[in-house]
Order: C-alpha cells, then structure tokens, then sequence
C-alpha cells in the first residue's frame, strides 16, 4: 500500500495469464500465487479461484478489523477462527439472462474465544460489521450476508 496524501490509499495487484484458465498473481512484493478454477470449470485445479479468494478476503479482512477494534474496545480475547461460504448460481458464469454472476449469499462465522459478556461480544460485531471494507463491498453490492459469531 503506498498513500497519495492523508486518507486516500492507492491497493493494487498484477497478474499474468498463464494458459487455459490459470494466472499468476502478485501484491507488492510477495511471492506471486496462482488463480485457478476445478477440472469441471475448466481448470487444472492448481489453485483457489478467483471467488475463492473473496470468501478468504472476508475472513482476512476480519481478521483485521476484529483485533484492532477489539483493542479499541478494551475486548479480550485469545483466539477467532473464521468460515465463510458463498452461494454461487452456476447458470450466470455459464452465461443464463438474468442470473446474477457473484454471490447470491454469503454466511460469515466467527468463532471468538472470549470471557467477554454477550453484549460486548455484539458491540464488536456492530462496529466490524460498519467498518470492515470487505464486508461492506458485500452490504453495498446488495449481497446478504448472514453473520454468526459464537463465543467460545
């Protein structure tokens, strides 16, 4: 991430095709990595696909987000994992009129091991949820998503 002045933050990515279906990606200066669709998409299944990536961008970006709010808060906890599932009707990649092509819904769950009461554990999902910018590309974009948080 480079800043072209006080709040506007420039992210970007480059990719390369590689053959059939499969890319090569980079972000800065990490190793690049592999976009790729299943053998029955067409692929050679060498890496996640690009939707893929989005249900782990959500997971990413809470795992983010949940911390530093949680600091914030003055909210303690010891460990958070994640699963998120999005719903994809197949008919609107392979090209049907009128069937959305991304998500159709999204089930966020978070598992936070905590002794924090409920209510505390329902001010850091509110706050996440309104300043999460993965989420909220989800929220803005009209896809529903069903947000579960368990106390651990």
């Amino acid at each position: 991430m480079s800043t072209t002045n006080n709040t506007l933050v420039k992210i970007a990515a480059t990719a390369k095709w590689d053959e059939g279906v499969r890319s090569t990606h980079t972000i800065r200066d990490f190793e690049g990595f592999p976009m790729d669709e299943p053998v029955h998409l067409g692929g050679t299944d060498t890496g996640a696909n690009p939707l893929e990536f989005i249900a782990a961008a959500l997971n990413g970006c809470k795992a983010v987000m949940i911390p530093l709010i949680a600091n914030e808060q003055g909210f303690a906890f010891t460990a958070i994992n994640f699963d998120t599932t999005g719903i994809v009707d197949s008919r609107g990649l392979m090209g049907e009129e009128g069937v959305k092509t991304h998500f159709q819904k999204v089930r966020f769950v978070c598992e936070i091991t905590t002794n924090e009461s409920d209510a505390a554990i329902e001010q850091l999902k509110a706050e996440v949820e309104r300043r999460c910018p993965v989420y909220n590309l989800f929220a803005d974009a009209g896809i529903p998503v069903e947000s579960k948080w368990i106390k651990k």
